[in-house]
Formats: structure tokens, C-alpha cells, sequence
């Protein structure tokens, strides 16, 4: 199983990425534009 987890880690989810991506933000515009990125698909490939 360890070597299983190591081939294959975890892969994160489009929610965690998302949620990640909003965390960096360091001031309210931030946040607000990068949930208007996210709306408008940014990670629409996950």
C-alpha cells in the first residue's frame, strides 16, 4: 500500500485547489478578484 502512495499521491481535488487559491489572497480586492477567476473557470480543468 506505501508504494502504492507513493506511485500515485494524492491528487487534489477542484474544490482544495480552489480553496487554496483563495487563501493566498492578502487583501480583500485580492480575494474578491480571484473569486471572480474562479467563477469565470479557472479551474474548470480539474
Amino acid at each position: 500500500m506505501t508504494l502504492f502512495r507513493t506511485l500515485f499521491p494524492h491528487r487534489q481535488t477542484r474544490r482544495e485547489a480552489e480553496l487554496a487559491y483563495l487563501n493566498q489572497a492578502v487583501s480583500r480586492y485580492d480575494i474578491e478578484q480571484r473569486e471572480r477567476e474562479i467563477e469565470r473557470g479557472k479551474f474548470a480543468r480539474f
